[in-house]
């Protein structure tokens, strides 16, 4: 059941079947509605939330499955009810509406990347006021996805709220458009200056010493997990917006998972200790998401194929998705 959008977007491998429309919705599987042929686009252009599928991974710097996570994450829906009981606030209270996939070429990337930048392009002319969460994909996606944005949207600035272990400013001319040059992508094409971008969550060891001097070059804006905790991680996180909302007219949210430590998240390419908690994670999510600017968001580096049997990181990934729907509420 193609959409509008098509050829755009592709429908989703999988998706559950509906209750009646009268039935009380009361899990998330029963709240998210995908975009078919049958949806109306003029009614459908006043969602509040739309979820698309991103799925490439084989950008990849590290061998990764993370193409798979939207599927998965779409089949975890039904563990989850649409009801935050911390906040007393039920999700199913606002539209929500599942656009679909990327499609994606076998082995062309560059193809691959086109594709996200005129999907998300599409999605952000369509769903004018709707906030966008994109489900990867290795974190290359980023830069597509801000791309598209900046094409449907060329009037607006956009900043950057990063959680990563990574600066993922590696040179473009070794690595290409991958998973660890997001953010110099989106730097050396002139979409977001180095200023604009806000990084939390990097750690010893995992980061080369030239990334950093570039970073500096650029004016980045970084802050270290260590320094995070010293000041907390959600007065940490409003710090950066309030910075970071006086410079720019949206800011896109970018959830790299890999920001978490291995223990939470064993489900991830490059998986690492000293990283986030869960708690940490989802309490900066939620602080990000409360921001009137912060408009789109994706969760990118997440590998189901590397979960274990029970999919915590699965699991965790789509808590993170619904905290940030909870945060958009509590504006």
């Amino acid at each position: 059941m193609k959409s509008f959008l098509y050829p755009k977007l592709n429908p989703p491998s999988f998706t559950w079947v509906r209750p009646d429309h009268d039935a009380d919705v009361a899990k998330v599987h029963e709240w998210i509605q995908p975009l078919t042929y049958d949806s109306d686009p003029e009614k459908s252009k006043d969602a509040d939330f739309v979820v698309v599928g991103v799925p490439l991974s084989r950008s990849s710097i590290s061998a990764s499955g993370a193409s798979e996570f939207p599927d998965a994450f779409r089949r975890a829906w039904k563990g989850f009810t649409t009801y935050n009981l911390d906040e007393d606030i039920d999700l199913s209270e606002m539209t929500a509406i599942d656009a679909g996939d990327v499609p994606m070429h076998v082995t062309d990337i560059r193809r691959c990347h086109d594709n996200i930048i005129q999907a998300s392009a599409a999605i952000h002319d369509h769903f004018r006021t709707s906030k966008v969460c994109a489900i990867g994909g290795d974190h290359s996606i980023t830069a597509m996805m801000v791309k598209g944005l900046r094409q449907a949207r060329p009037a607006e600035k956009i900043g950057i709220l990063q959680f990563d272990t990574h600066f993922d400013l590696r040179d473009l001319t070794d690595n290409g458009p991958s998973n660890g040059t997001p953010m110099r992508n989106l730097i050396e094409s002139g979409v977001v200056k180095g200023s604009d971008m806000y990084n939390i969550g990097l750690h010893s060891f995992f980061n080369t010493k030239d990334l950093k001097r570039y970073a500096d070059e650029k004016g980045v804006n970084y802050i270290t997990l260590r320094n995070a905790r010293k000041k907390g991680i959600e007065e940490t996180v409003r710090h950066c917006l309030e910075e970071l909302s006086a410079k720019v007219d949206t800011i896109y949210l970018t959830v790299d998972m890999d920001v978490l430590d291995i223990a939470y998240a064993p489900g991830v390419p490059a998986s690492t200790p000293g990283g986030m908690t869960t708690t940490e994670l989802l309490e900066g999510v939620l602080a990000a998401a409360k921001h009137p600017k912060v408009k789109a968001m994706d969760i990118v580096c997440l590998d189901p194929l590397k979960d274990t049997n029970a999919q915590p990181t699965v699991k965790l990934g789509t808590h993170v998705f619904l905290t940030f729907l909870t945060g958009v509420i509590m504006r």
